[in-house]
């Protein structure tokens, strides 16, 4: 149970846990010793006794009765002993059990006896002896226990919430770490928005399940065996006899937790989906917008509310049925109670359908604190009731949460990595296939051999696998079959932090964090200094837009996702980042796409110089930048189709050629 793995997180803060409990059974105690008075009051006090008087007669009963009963047990062992083994068995079963009968009065009147004999000294000390004094004594206790009792219900409620909360903290960590493990391919298919749900939505609901657990689910059933234990003690036959209702309760509880589980699971993956719809629309307001898809998006957000909606409603449902289903069940066993102790009082006998409910006729007082604490068992169970559905919505969270939790990364460490230099003698790609989806290849038969300090560009229309490729060397995804070496040793066998230790990367989109612009630079550096920072921005001719444009210069933030800045401003920001890492494998994907002409230009003579002792991945389609390519590898399909310079690729193949053709009359129209 992925609840229970929760819960274990939240025990390890066992001095916490220690004093929750703790709190809870005071509460528990107090509750009990505040129902309690009302037996002196209705027995002693509403009799125009005193305590001392009281208590003086009880020994005096109790000394009576276990003379009497021992008395009694006396002359029927004389009796069977008269009786002999000529007795009947009948005969001697019936005096055996009057025996056990009163032996056990004894026993009883006892323990009793002893319990006045020990409370004495103490009624006759700290008691007045006026009736309306004790009451009022009485009354003073009962406010200073209710006011004790309340001190450790606050006390509880925090203790419950800070080991809630702290089990919630020690869990988003882990969830985030181990989300940062995950392979690229485990964001594309869930998405960003049902990670999002599972981080806010579903760890708030966990929580607020921890919370009532280690709160009312522990304190308010203390409550109600703290009743118990005080009713047993009147009379524990009498107990034993009302919980024939336990069954049917046992029954509907579970039951109804079993759906509350499930309504919660449907419910939270449809908040899910409200997450992604949310997320998908704002962050294409602009197109939104520009198409005038504004009740479109309105609509498809109605239907997906409206399905949460229902949802919703079907918790509430069942919500509605566990306060009257707790109701009906201590009225029930409340109703039992009452009808068979009336009877008991009233026919003031001891035996109910032939079986010994007590040892003593019951008094008023007595049978009256056991309804009393039959009743102080609904006031638990009622809360107990309005806790159901926190504990199925924080265990159907736990499910979705340890659901991604528990999922193994396709992309991780091997066992016994082997150590690797910095990169300095070849990349190759051999035999290489990859598939996002079986009968889907995305990559076929690719063989690729780069040397160290060769830049490669790699070109091809839309949706040929270039990206796919790139993705490979820092290990974003591993091939299908087939495999990529680096210096002849598979990148699988390399530790993930040494083989993207070595290796810069820029993207055609391009994402900044909301942090400064120095700290975005320095992002895969952080020892570097502001100096060294400040030569990057100038390698990649960030350095002027950043002193000139930005109000705060390198203390600007870049907000979020970088939205501060300009398409063409994030790239060189990211290029700089590359620039200052130092890599040995630099990744270039679409790099310059969003960077004017004249920036362009600029950049090139930079890159020339940088790409100089450091292998380049090139993928493009900006003739500028394929200048710089030693070679060029042109793909079709998932494959390579062919491999050389410029000139020997316009002489020879004719989708390079194709390619060239619109490029170049693109630049034309752009000119």
């Amino acid at each position: 149970m992925n609840f229970g793995r929760v819960i274990r997180m939240a025990l390890r803060y066992k001095f916490t846990f220690a004093a929750s409990i703790f709190s809870a059974l005071m509460v528990a105690v107090f509750w009990v010793a505040n129902i309690g008075a009302i037996y002196p009051v209705v027995e002693v006090i509403f009799e125009d006794k005193s305590m001392q008087e009281w208590i003086d007669q009880k020994i005096a009963e109790n000394q009576a009765l276990i003379a009497e009963q021992s008395a009694e047990a006396a002359a029927l062992r004389s009796q069977m002993e008269l009786l002999g083994a000529g007795g009947k068995p009948e005969q001697l079963r019936y005096l055996q059990s009057e025996i056990a009968d009163r032996e056990t009065a004894a026993a009883s009147a006892d323990w009793t006896l002893w319990a006045c004999r020990t409370a004495k000294p103490y009624i006759d000390e700290y008691l007045p002896q006026s009736p309306f004094r004790a009451l009022v004594a009485i009354t003073g206790l009962l406010l200073v226990g209710t006011f004790i009792k309340d001190v450790f219900i606050v006390l509880n409620g925090v203790l419950a919430a800070r080991m809630a909360q702290l089990a919630a903290f020690d869990l988003r960590k882990l969830f985030y770490r181990r989300t940062l493990k995950m392979d690229l391919a485990a964001f594309t298919e869930d998405g960003t928005a049902d990670l999002m749900s599972r981080f806010t939505n579903d760890m708030n609901q966990v929580a607020a399940g921890l919370e009532s657990l280690f709160g009312r689910l522990i304190r308010e059933p203390l409550k109600m065996f703290a009743c118990l234990a005080a009713a047993a003690f009147v009379c524990w036959r009498l107990l034993l006899l009302t919980m024939i209702i336990t069954p049917i309760a046992v029954f509907s509880i579970r039951w109804l937790a079993k759906m509350l589980k499930r309504a919660n699971r449907r419910a939270m993956e449809e908040m899910a989906l409200i997450y992604a719809t949310l997320e998908e629309t704002f962050r294409s307001i602009k197109i939104v917008k520009a198409f005038t898809n504004e009740r479109r998006e309105r609509t498809r957000f109605h239907d997906d509310n409206k399905r949460y909606y229902h949802k919703a409603m079907k918790i509430a449902r069942y919500n509605s049925l566990s306060h009257p289903l707790t109701e009906m069940l201590g009225i029930a066993t409340i109703s039992v109670a009452m009808t068979a102790g009336a009877w008991l009082i009233l026919s003031r006998e001891t035996h109910l359908f032939g079986i010994r409910m007590c040892d003593a006729p019951l008094g008023r007082g007595a049978m009256l604190t056991f309804f009393v604490l039959m009743a102080g068992m609904a006031d638990p169970l009622r809360k107990m009731s309005s806790i159901f559905s926190n504990l199925q919505a924080g265990s159907a969270a736990a499910d979705r949460i340890f659901s991604r939790l528990d999922r193994k990364s396709k992309v991780c460490d091997p066992l016994q990595p082997v150590s690797v230099g910095r990169h300095r003698r070849d990349l190759t790609f051999e035999n290489v296939r990859f598939a996002y989806y079986p009968d889907k290849p995305v990559l076929e038969d690719v063989n690729l051999n780069i040397a160290f300090g060769e830049t490669i560009a790699v070109v091809g229309p839309n949706g040929c696998g270039k990206s796919t490729l790139a993705n490979l060397v820092p290990r974003f995804a591993d091939p299908t079959s087939g495999t990529v070496k680096l210096d002849g040793v598979p990148l699988t066998d390399i530790r993930l932090r040494d083989l993207r230790g070595q290796i810069g990367l820029v993207t055609q989109e391009t994402m900044l964090f909301d942090d400064t612009i120095l700290n975005n630079i320095r992002y895969g550096t952080p020892d570097a200094t502001p100096e060294q920072v400040v030569e990057a921005a100038k390698q990649a001719h960030a350095h002027r837009f950043i002193e000139n444009e930005l109000p705060d210069g390198y203390e600007t933030s870049a907000g979020a996702l970088g939205n501060r800045l300009s398409g063409g401003q994030r790239q060189r920001i990211a290029l700089a980042r590359a620039i200052l890492r130092n890599p040995a494998i630099l990744i270039l994907d679409e790099a310059t796409s969003q960077i004017d002409l004249e920036s362009e230009q600029a950049i090139q003579q930079v890159l020339e110089q940088f790409t100089r002792g450091r292998t380049t991945f090139i993928i493009t389609h900006r003739l500028a930048v394929l200048s710089l390519a030693n070679r060029i590898v042109v793909m079709e399909g998932g494959r390579i189709l062919d491999v050389g310079r410029h000139d020997e690729l316009v002489a020879r193949c004719d989708l390079y050629r194709r390619l060239y053709q619109i490029h170049f009359d693109d630049l034309k129209q752009t000119a």
